[in-house]
């Protein structure tokens, strides 16, 4: 089976057109040429048998006055012979040419008569070619008999009969003159309404082939506008189907409703779109394993200098959920990851609302950062120090929503949320190994936020930040210094910051404890440990229940006991017991 395309289509417009082109000019040819005939035969027939008639008379006049020339040479005295036989020639050849001008037009006339293509009044013209033939008849007969007698007078010098016969002569002569200026009314009449049919045929002619044109023109634009819709329509459905497709709508279809190239680019988009959506599906199911941000660098590797691995700036985020190891025991396996999911949605939402990456999940840890080309370097620290606040702020309501999850009344006071975070250089790319491959983070400041989210045991605080976060992060939160620690892995001291909130939300009490532990722990690391005591008294006394003055005052009792050595920097060993 053939199939259209859309050459075909065109060319079949192409040939429709010409095709009406073709008829209305064979119609027009034919019109024309019928009143191209009308027009002929009336100009040469119509007008050459009058014409023919009107030359009988004048004959006839020329005739009567060579009759008389040959009356007057007869009575000259004497006779003039010789002018006599010469107007006798004239009058003889003047009566066959009357014959001769009756006999062309009675021949133009059956002419006429006989062409059954012109809408003529054979009829009537039947009628003047027999009043032709008996004018003629009759004149030659009667003058002939007259013209005997009159030169058989002229002979006998009889001119008195003769003028008598000279008399009946012109009246015959008259009479035929009469008879044929009827006939040439007649015949006038006949050309002018031959004249008006040819003109009423041309004027049919015209309107036929302008409404011809006209029909033509809309039949070939009904035809084309028929093709052309069925061109175009599937286009302007195939460029609105595009246009949906580049908004990110990849869930619809468009029909094929051609078997031409139209039909074929089609179909070729439906399975286009199919396969987008396939790898649309594809990236929503492998976004859930990894960032959407990181699934974009790793299909679109230009999007994502560091694939291949670098160093960077960058703020690293570990987070973690004291005591759930203990509260998930004797749960079913059900339970568990019912839990698990909804912790980790809970605590995900804030990294994911700040522009953090989830870089993976380690049981009930979350490790996540944030940097370039994720987030701008002047933005990293503040965004993921705010959201840590925030996470804080949804594990308090987490715990009023667990008792309700694992079917008990109440979960352990000490179910709490805790997090480190620290801004430092890290080696970023994609490491793994030729089986496995993670788009990750690896280095001392890795290593350093997961110590001091280890480290809220000790200080029994929430979030605890690097100097280099809290400083990165600006104004955009409140924070305290807490210490300064050595983590494992490392030998230089760090000093660790908590955040207690974002900027402008602190109490009037909280704003006092920042001054009672400042104070109290610039007097601890001055072996001032009666200050230091005192200092810590006082910010327990402001907010009972916080835990790193309870820490600190702790340390300051032992340290009271058993001094440090005469090198300690003040910085404390996150190793020691």
């Amino acid at each position: 089976m053939l199939r259209p395309t859309i050459r075909k289509r065109i060319i079949g417009i192409a040939l429709g057109l010409i095709f009406l082109m073709a008829i209305t000019s064979a119609l027009s040819t034919v019109m024309t040429r019928k009143v191209a005939h009308q027009l002929d035969e009336f100009s040469s027939k119509y007008v050459e048998a009058y014409g023919h008639l009107a030359r009988t008379n004048v004959r006839s006049l020329e005739q009567a006055l060579a009759l008389r020339r040959m009356v007057i040479a007869k009575m000259q005295m004497p006779p003039d012979e010789a002018g006599f036989l010469e107007r006798q020639k004239a009058y003889e050849a003047m009566g066959l040419e009357i014959e001769k001008e009756a006999q062309a037009a009675r021949t133009l006339i059956n002419a006429i008569i006989e062409d059954t293509s012109t809408a003529s009044d054979n009829a009537r013209l039947g009628r003047i070619d027999d009043r032709i033939e008996n004018v003629t008849n009759d004149l030659a007969r009667y003058l002939r008999d007259e013209y005997k007698r009159l030169m058989s007078l002229l002979e006998a010098r009889n001119f008195s009969e003769a003028r008598s016969s000279l008399a009946r002569s012109d009246e015959l002569r008259d009479e035929f003159n009469r008879k044929v200026d009827e006939i040439r009314g007649d015949m006038l009449g006949q050309v002018r309404a031959d004249a008006k049919v040819t003109m009423r045929n041309q004027q049919t002619a015209i309107v036929i082939s302008v409404i011809l044109t006209i029909l033509a023109s809309v039949l070939g634009l009904l035809f084309a506008m028929f093709v052309s819709i069925g061109i175009t329509r599937p286009v302007r459905r195939l460029l609105e189907g595009t246009r949906e497709v580049e908004a990110g709508k990849l869930d619809g279809s468009i029909d094929v409703t051609t078997r031409d190239e139209i039909g074929q680019l089609t179909a070729a988009f439906n399975k286009m779109v199919e396969q987008l959506r396939h790898k649309e599906r594809l990236r929503e199911t492998f976004g859930r394993y990894v960032d959407p941000r990181v699934v974009e660098g790793l299909i679109d590797p230009k999007s994502l200098a560091a694939s291949s691995g670098e160093r960077r700036v960058m703020t690293v985020l570990f987070c973690d959920m004291k005591g759930f190891t203990s509260l998930s025991e004797g749960m079913t396996p059900q339970g568990l990851v019912k839990v698990m999911n909804h912790y980790l949605s809970t605590m995900s939402g804030p990294i994911r609302s700040h522009r953090g990456i989830i870089d993976k999940y380690i049981g009930d840890a979350i490790m996540a950062y944030w940097g370039p080309p994720f987030t701008e370097d002047s933005e990293q620290a503040r965004l993921a120090c705010l959201a840590a606040v925030e996470m804080a702020d949804r594990g308090k309501a987490l715990r009023t929503e667990l008792p309700e999850l694992i079917g008990v009344r109440t979960v352990p006071s000490d179910c709490e949320v805790r997090i480190g975070i620290a801004t430092g250089e890290v080696l970023v790319g994609s490491i793994g190994s030729e089986f496995m491959m993670s788009y990750t983070v690896m280095g001392d400041a890795v290593n350093l936020a997961s110590r001091l989210e280890n480290a809220n045991k000790i200080y029994g605080s929430h979030s605890l930040a690097s100097e280099a976060a809290i400083k990165a992060a600006g104004d955009a939160v409140e924070a305290r210094e807490v210490d300064r620690v050595i983590v494992v892995g490392q030998t230089h001291p760090e000093t660790v910051f908590e955040i207690i909130g974002r900027a402008g939300e602190l109490t009037e009490q909280q704003l006092v404890l920042q001054t009672r532990y400042a104070e109290g722990l610039a007097a601890y690391r001055a072996r001032r440990w009666d200050d230091a005591r005192r200092s810590f008294r006082a910010a327990l006394e402001v907010v009972p229940g916080d835990s790193p003055s309870k820490a600190m005052a702790e340390r300051v009792e032992n340290f009271s006991a058993n001094p440090p050595p005469a090198d300690w920097d003040g910085a404390w060993r996150l190793d020691q017991k």
